[in-house]
């Protein structure tokens, strides 16, 4: 098999994945994976790898001197990459997990968490005007997840819809959802049962915020194809609000010293347009329910 064909195959889809990890975060990662997927090393010491970075990166924010903004922008850099590499290597050694999954999610999450403390520490409160320094930041912290959420479920339910893989909305979920009932009773494998409770509750927001259960399973159910063509803009629209665009205007704006630019894109552009791609997302659905009726 070529090295083409191999980034390829390491990829979700095309059709899912955003433009900055297409061009630049995947074929860097995959570059490092090819270098270490004979060494043993698994996706999740990977996945522990870019948590370890993306937490200095937080670190370096909280520093607020332009030098450490710059490594900050570098460990985010780091961070990104090595992020891409867990899922890469998962799947070319078709080794990858639903736990594994929801560790990625997890060091994501922790992640953020990291970066915007350190953006509050060191940006937000070096400010003539910290309280609203501090309110922005917070702002931008719920966006970024909100719109990362908004991207996930609905990225999911377009692979789904595709068939080149098990249902994570609908098969997965329910795997997890008796696993975690059977764990319930057991003793020992505490943060496996947390890990999964979180993931499950995680799931039963996304599906409150974009329809719920019901229309997930109904429009699985359908013209899978149709609901492919259909919604094959609208998933690209939806990669601009995505983590790897965000962690990236985040690097360009540390390089530049410049955060305040980055609190008030999230904050602002992109929750504009995370509304306007929902009402979009849910008119083309309402229009393919009653095509399928």
């Amino acid at each position: 098999m070529g090295l083409l064909a191999e980034y390829k195959r390491g990829l979700k889809s095309v059709a899912v994945e955003e433009l900055f990890d297409l061009v630049f975060y995947r074929p860097l990662a995959f570059l490092f994976v090819k270098l270490i997927c004979r060494t043993g090393v698994t996706p999740n010491q990977l996945t522990f790898l870019s948590m370890v970075f993306g937490i200095l990166g937080g670190v370096s924010l909280a520093l607020g001197t332009p030098g450490s903004l710059v490594a900050a922008g570098v460990f985010l850099l780091l961070y990104n990459v090595v992020d891409c590499s867990d899922g890469q290597l998962a799947r070319l050694n078709h080794s990858g997990t639903p736990l594994g999954r929801i560790l990625d999610g997890v060091a994501d999450y922790v992640v953020s968490l990291a970066a915007y403390l350190g953006i509050g520490i060191g940006f937000a409160g070096a400010t003539d005007r910290p309280v609203l320094m501090w309110v922005l930041t917070a702002a931008a912290g719920f966006s970024n997840a909100a719109q990362s959420g908004l991207l996930d479920f609905y990225r999911n339910r377009f692979l789904d819809a595709t068939g080149i893989r098990k249902s994570v909305l609908v098969d997965e979920q329910q795997g997890l959802r008796e696993e975690y009932e059977g764990l319930r009773g057991r003793k020992g494998r505490s943060l496996e049962k947390f890990l999964i409770g979180v993931y499950l509750l995680y799931s039963r927001v996304q599906q409150r915020l974009t329809g719920g259960r019901g229309k997930v399973t109904q429009a699985l159910s359908g013209d899978s194809a149709e609901y492919v063509r259909a919604n094959r803009v609208l998933m690209h629209c939806w990669t601009y609000l995505g983590p790897t665009t965000q962690w990236t205007l985040l690097v360009v704006c540390a390089f530049c010293g410049r955060l305040d630019i980055y609190l008030w894109g999230i904050a602002g552009v992109g929750n504009i347009l995370a509304v306007i791609m929902m009402l979009v997302q849910r008119w083309n659905n309402g229009r393919l329910a009653v095509q399928g009726g």
